[in-house]
């Protein structure tokens, strides 16, 4: 089979790392196109020496400038800027996109792919979440094909039947389970949350991520942004996707079938599994994760989430029945709210208020246009800075 050449958007993340090893193992599947990072201009130019892109993306000129220096013996072409970001998301000497940038700075670059035709491994959650309807009329336009990568919208994929193309009833499916660890705080009390710190929420019990999805992690505001990807990816409504916390994070999620049947997706919490899924289909390859071993796995436990300790879950499904611009300014507000909460300027608590005062008091649009989703987004940030102040 030829080399699929891959752009990497987010390689300094974890699923950058995590897809940069699957890659490794596999010199002779794929090669690297173009790398892209933020500001972590040094661990950048580390993997460029290692996986030797064509291509490098950085945020603005003075990065570009840093990583030129430090990549002045390599023939690496070296660029900056949002702009850059699409254009090597849809350059022709790319193949499939790996989609790892977070939060709502991955939707351009992202939808850049998607109109492109390219194969997208989707682990941005947040452009489906700020433009469902649009992103997935793009998908069907332009006939890319779309992995999930998150481990439990892969896992579904893989229990719905092979050549899936939208529309649960007709493959007789009831309902969606989606699986959440339920975070460092699962057993916490609502007393106890009053006083949860960052330090506290970005130690995730199973997951190794970033900073901002550990903290989605512990309010289950990332469950929540799953729902709603999981309602666009899979042609569904909320009411056919339940939350299930399972503590030991071995299902990564399930699909119940309208027999009775319950099919479920199994294996250790390694990131590397959906992507090694992602960069093969429809084949499987190795991704250097070892198999479950049932015996030692031992019991596992699942229980219902508690909407009064984390009401992320509760905004986040009300967000998406309201439709039009609501999932955007969820969104956006959320980052917002974490972002404030890691710098010490929020208490945990507060995110969830944060984020419902802003859903209660702006006015919402249908989201059927780029520009307005855009405008919905930047509204929604400048009216939860707004707002700051008065959780302090």
């Amino acid at each position: 089979m030829p080399v699929q050449r891959i752009t990497l958007l987010g390689a300094t993340g974890s699923i950058g790392a995590s897809t940069l090893d699957v890659i490794a193992r596999h010199p002779d599947r794929y090669t690297v196109y173009a790398l892209t990072a933020h500001s972590r201009v040094g661990e950048l130019a580390q993997l460029c020496r290692v996986h030797r892109p064509e291509v490098a993306v950085v945020a603005t000129a003075d990065d570009a400038c840093r990583l030129q220096e430090m990549l002045a013996d390599q023939s690496i072409t070296i660029l900056h800027g949002a702009d850059a970001l699409c254009q090597v998301a849809e350059a022709p000497e790319t193949d499939t996109v790996m989609a790892a940038i977070v939060g709502a700075a991955g939707l351009l670059p992202t939808l850049a792919a998607v109109k492109a035709g390219k194969r997208i491994l989707l682990a941005n959650k947040e452009a489906l979440v700020m433009s469902g309807a649009l992103f997935m009329q793009e998908v069907a336009r332009s006939g890319a094909l779309l992995l999930p990568i998150d481990s439990e919208h892969n896992a579904i994929f893989q229990c719905l039947p092979t050549g899936f193309q939208g529309g649960l009833s007709k493959v007789g499916v009831e309902r969606l389970l989606l699986t959440a660890s339920g975070g460092p705080f699962r057993s916490w009390t609502l007393a106890q949350l009053q006083d949860a710190t960052p330090e506290q929420a970005i130690k995730h019990p199973k997951w190794s991520m970033g900073r901002k999805i550990s903290v989605d992690s512990a309010t289950l505001m990332n469950k929540g942004l799953e729902l709603i990807e999981a309602c666009w990816l899979f042609g569904t409504t909320p009411e056919h996707v339940r939350i299930v916390v399972h503590p030991e994070s071995i299902v990564h999620s399930l699909v119940q079938y309208v027999d009775g049947s319950t099919l479920a997706q199994l294996g250790n919490p390694d990131m590397r599994t959906p992507i090694a899924l992602g960069l093969a289909w429809p084949e499987r390859t190795s991704a250097g994760v070892p198999a479950l071993e049932l015996f030692a796995t031992g019991s596992l436990n699942f229980e219902a989430p508690d909407e009064t300790r984390f009401p992320c879950l509760r905004l986040a499904r009300e967000a998406i029945c309201a439709g039009g611009t609501a999932p955007t300014v969820l969104n956006a507000a959320n980052e917002i709210a974490v972002t404030a909460f890691l710098d010490g300027r929020l208490r945990f608590m507060d995110i969830p208020a944060l984020i419902e005062r802003t859903l209660t008091e702006l006015p919402m649009m249908a989201a059927d246009e780029l520009a307005t989703i855009l405008e919905a987004d930047r509204t929604a940030r400048d009216h939860a800075c707004r707002l700051l102040p008065a959780f302090v």
